[in-house]
């Protein structure tokens, strides 16, 4: 992409999350857009909200459920900086989300891991749980700034990774998890919407397991210009097991699982 093209698509990334709204998608508008042209237009946003004091908390990973793929035309996962302003911290299960300052707001159950120690560059189960601390649920809502959620991958990465805020429930320790890797396939999670399920999800969906997508994530970050490595104390969120699902202020939604020991969340939209 054109270097001139590139700075306009950078100030406009930090004017979109400034002044929220609905655009044409960034790769109809901005020729010769690829992925790795949106992430280094996404490190400007980042850079301008560290210059504004905003904190890193870790990472979301996006897209990593296949089933979702052919439905908005995204074929491969991508990744996203969560912020302390970005976090909401759930009480007792609970939690209040305002969805102010979000385009198109969507809801994703999610499994995510507190690092303990920076990862190794692996593809081992092994090694990778020998890094987490502990497993949380969370709940993702994700925003478009294109009509229709009408996409591309390049538009995914441009936008750091589609990320709104994260919801974080309560740890739990990884040595409390007997065998991570088949519970962490096999959990699931059902969500509902004013007590009516509205959908079910599986770790298995997420990669086949969500430590497939903690292991892909540090091999992109490996390979990347300019991405920071995964460090511990960062929260790592690997993406929705259901569908995303849209949201609006007034609503309550909820979540429960089976098969992990993770307590479900009950969220009011404002």
């Amino acid at each position: 992409m054109a270097a001139a093209s590139h700075d306009a698509l950078a100030a406009e990334l930090i004017d979109l999350h400034e002044s929220p709204r609905e655009v044409a998608p960034f790769s109809e508008r901005f020729p010769g857009l690829t992925p790795e042209s949106g992430y280094r237009a996404a490190r400007h946003l980042h850079a301008h909200r560290l210059a504004q004091g905003w904190r890193v908390r870790g990472r979301k990973i996006g897209f990593t459920n296949r089933e979702l793929w052919p439905r908005y035309g995204v074929f491969e996962p991508m990744w996203g900086w969560v912020y302390e302003q970005t976090l909401v911290l759930a009480l007792d299960g609970h939690a209040r989300v305002p969805l102010a300052g979000l385009t198109q707001p969507r809801i994703e159950p999610e499994i995510a891991f507190k690092l303990r120690a920076a990862p190794a560059r692996t593809n081992d189960p092994a090694a990778l749980v020998e890094s987490i601390e502990c497993v949380l649920h969370t709940v993702e809502i994700v925003q478009c700034h294109h009509p229709q959620w009408k996409l591309t991958i390049a538009d995914c990465c441009a936008d750091n990774g589609l990320h709104g805020r994260l919801v974080l429930g309560t740890a739990v320790n990884i040595g409390e998890i007997r065998d991570p890797l088949r519970s962490l396939a096999g959990a699931e999670v059902t969500l509902k919407k004013a007590g009516v399920e509205i959908d079910r999800g599986r770790g298995a969906n997420v990669l086949g397991n969500p430590l497939a997508a903690l292991a892909h994530l540090i091999e992109v970050l490996s390979r990347q210009p300019g991405a920071s490595p995964l460090e511990a104390g960062e929260i790592v969120s690997t993406g929705v097991l259901t569908d995303a699902h849209p949201v609006r202020p007034g609503e309550t939604w909820s979540t429960s699982f089976t098969g992990l020991p993770l307590p479900g969340l009950t969220l009011q939209f404002t």
